[in-house]
């Protein structure tokens, strides 16, 4: 069955980004509609989202976290996978956390492909009956 998908890509690590939404776009590209949203960073990711919650069936967030030299990795990381968990729960609809957070850019592009975790995430809950 067809469904509608918003992607929110964050895209503060371009090249990073562009590869977990070529990974995602593979899973979910057939037969639905998908539209795709950039945003500066991963905080702005659940606004976003929230925002359009009753115009999509599905959601997939998709950034990168890289830890640098002060807290604000942790906070960051750890407020967007917050806000994200309690979209989904609240609103009942999948929101797939395709948020890599690293420790260093070689870990950062390792990981690319994890875009299509959140996408595998997103269809399974969209079939459950």
């Amino acid at each position: 069955m067809k469904k509608k998908y918003l992607i929110v890509v964050a895209d503060y690590y371009k090249d990073i980004a562009d590869g977990l939404l070529r990974s995602a776009l593979k899973l979910i590209q057939n037969k639905n509609t998908i539209k795709i949203i950039k945003v500066p960073g991963v905080f702005e990711i659940p606004v976003t989202i929230s925002k359009n919650l009753k115009k999509y069936d599905g959601f997939l967030a998709l950034g990168c976290v890289i830890k640098g030299q002060t807290p604000h990795f942790d906070f960051i990381s750890q407020a967007s996978t917050d806000a994200i968990m309690k979209l989904s729960v609240e609103s009942k609809k999948p929101v797939g956390n395709g948020i890599i957070t690293c420790l260093n850019m070689a870990q950062a592009r390792a990981r690319k492909k994890k875009g299509a975790e959140a996408a595998e995430a997103v269809i399974s809950v969209l079939s459950q009956k």
